[in-house]
């Protein structure tokens, strides 16, 4: 019997092209001096910005502040590291994020059944609890944790485990949730089940190896978990 749900942000409680592609472009306007800079910067993130969409591989997609940071370090020399993180938050912190389905409705729905929610993401903790306050659903998480919280980051387990901890519910009694291989991976790890959305980058292909179901968005969580019963 399913007990919990931890959940991934981009890409799995928000649409990751939506929702981050406005923060690159504003992120490109800010800091590229020219055409060409900003073409050398959207490169490194893995950024097309005639298309507004991201690679596979980009760095923003499941990487921290600090890896997205040193990709660009090299085209931004005036900036220390720890200055272009601390920009990098606060621009995501202002983030505008496009909700992947009707949150509160969904999200609702899983707290009635008596599920417990987390949420692990590799953003760092502060703009991720702004995004769940701007969309009125912090309130409906017990657990909350960015690769900043003290935990590590995905892949790494820690963030699932903690969320376990906290809410006294047995990893095998919980789901990850998330739309990479990084989210799939850190709750198997945890000792999880771990399903797949499709509302990233990643497609089904990339994404079912590594999950229990690949599931269209979270709106169909409910009635998988009704599936294992």
């Amino acid at each position: 019997m399913i007990e919990g749900v931890v959940f991934d942000k981009d890409g799995t409680l928000f649409d990751f092209r939506q929702s981050w592609g406005l923060w690159a472009a504003r992120l490109l306007a800010e800091l590229a001096r020219d055409d060409d800079h900003a073409a050398g910067m959207a490169d490194a993130l893995g950024y097309d910005q005639q298309a507004q969409d991201f690679a596979p591989d980009s760095p923003v997609i499941a990487g921290t502040a600090e890896e997205i940071a040193a990709r660009l370090l090299p085209l931004l020399p005036h900036f220390s590291q720890s200055k272009l993180v601390d920009h990098l938050n606060l621009l995501a912190q202002s983030a505008v994020m496009s909700p992947a389905v009707p949150l509160r409705a969904v999200l609702g729905a899983l707290r009635a059944r008596g599920l417990k929610l987390g949420l692990a993401t590799n953003d760092n903790e502060a703009p991720a609890r702004a995004h769940l306050s701007a969309h009125g659903v912090l309130d409906l998480f017990d657990f909350v944790a960015g690769y900043n919280s003290g935990h590590g980051a995905k892949p790494g387990p820690g963030m699932c485990l903690a969320f376990a901890s906290q809410t006294g519910i047995d990893p095998e009694k919980a789901v990850m949730v998330g739309d990479s291989v990084h989210d799939l991976v850190a709750g198997r790890a945890a000792g999880m089940r771990v399903v797949a959305v499709l509302t990233g980058i990643a497609g089904a292909a990339d994404l079912s190896p590594h999950a229990d179901a690949v599931l269209p968005n979270i709106g169909h969580l409910g009635a998988w978990i009704d599936s294992l019963a």
